[in-house]
């Protein structure tokens, strides 16, 4: 069928677009023309129409965690999931786990790639070649160091999804096994380390490109010692930030969103918790507890976070003061352009598919495009 859909502003990625319609043929853009011109509607609508989010650090969703039990029909759950709440696709993320769950979930990966599970766009693994003293959440007895086996599987497995995301540690591997990483495709971040500006340096001029969670545990900018975050809001390397207002202060990422004008996008790190009331969850035999808008370990340790994509863009425009055109590219172009993504996703223009979403004046997620037509998104 052919849709042609009017009212509501356009977001094309990087800019408003005013008294636009948007038609789309077969699911997929067909064009983008004054309303005026583009006949009768078939959806009349109002708020702002966007290309729906790109999440590249999602630990789970619809009360299933990404684990050693990961299997093909949970990455088809958490995927789906998240794309009733406004994800055009997702990297199901693993954090720091045994080889043996490691090559479970890259297996699973593997899976769905071949399978083109909808939503899913490759696998993020947080861990564990981390460093023990930047542990936060993860279980510092299975943080260690990367060794060849641990290379090889990484490699190839790079080399065969989509997109591989990894987090690691230049303590705990070289720049040598950055560059291998770099060199067979992955999508290496820095992060969870204690590291100094200058091994963060050599790091990324070894292949490293991003950073995971901005702020959160690396090592921090001083007047003396920069660390990680002086590496990142100084230099070239693309960076996830969670703009929960809780994870980092408002200032805070005021003063990176001010250092870098682009580079900077947003991630959720959410839990299996995402598209579901649940109040609690077990993670490596440990608790997680949802409570007031954080997930939390028992001793309060911070465990990922209970978070929207929409609701990060409203935090950035309502508690930090960014322009909403900004927010929005964060949370679309700018994840595209870190995974490599941006030929086919994060923009609306003629020719791509129509993922889709729908928010209100509040920039609250309204409704999601799906099957021809505005589908309202999970609670949670």
């Amino acid at each position: 069928m052919r849709h042609i859909l009017t009212g509501a502003r356009l977001f094309d990625g990087e800019a408003f677009l005013d008294d636009q319609a948007l038609v789309i043929a077969e699911d997929r853009i067909e064009a983008i023309l004054p309303a005026a011109e583009a006949g009768p509607p078939t959806h009349r609508t109002s708020g702002i129409i966007a290309p729906a989010f790109l999440d590249l650090q999602v630990n789970g969703g619809g009360g299933v965690m990404v684990d050693g039990a990961t299997d093909l029909a949970a990455l088809r759950h958490i995927c789906a999931t998240h794309r009733r709440l406004g994800c055009a696709g997702i990297l199901p993320t693993l954090i720091t786990d045994t080889t043996q769950a490691t090559a479970q979930v890259i297996a699973a990966g593997i899976e769905a790639t071949r399978a083109g599970v909808p939503g899913f766009l490759g696998l993020h693994l947080e861990g564990p070649h981390l460093d023990p003293r930047r542990k936060g959440a993860h279980d510092p007895t299975l943080i260690r160091p990367m060794n060849e086996d641990d290379l090889s599987r990484l490699c190839e497995a790079a080399r065969v999804l989509p997109v591989l995301m990894l987090t690691l540690a230049p303590e705990n591997a070289t720049p040598q096994q950055i560059a291998a990483l770099a060199g067979a495709g992955a999508l290496v971040s820095l992060g969870h380390s204690d590291c100094d500006f200058e091994t963060a340096q050599a790091a990324f001029n070894a292949g490293a490109s991003c950073a995971t969670h901005l702020f959160n545990a690396m090592s921090q900018l001083g007047h003396r010692t920069p660390g990680l975050v002086g590496a990142v809001l100084t230099g070239k390397a693309r960076a996830g930030l969670i703009a929960d207002g809780i994870h980092v202060h408002p200032a805070a990422m005021r003063a990176a969103l001010a250092a870098r004008a682009e580079g900077i996008f947003m991630v959720t790190d959410c839990m299996g918790f995402a598209g579901t009331d649940q109040t609690e969850m077990i993670l490596h035999n440990r608790t997680v507890l949802r409570r007031d808008g954080r997930l939390t370990l028992p001793d309060g340790t911070l465990a990922g976070a209970d978070l929207r994509m929409d609701r990060a863009i409203a935090t950035l425009v309502g508690q930090v003061g960014i322009a909403p055109a900004r927010a929005l590219s964060m949370a679309t172009l700018e994840p595209a352009r870190t995974a490599g993504l941006e030929d086919h996703l994060g923009r609306l223009s003629p020719g791509r598919s129509a993922d889709l979403i729908l928010l209100d004046e509040s920039l609250a997620l309204k409704a999601v495009w799906q099957n021809g037509g505005w589908q309202p998104p999970l609670p949670g």
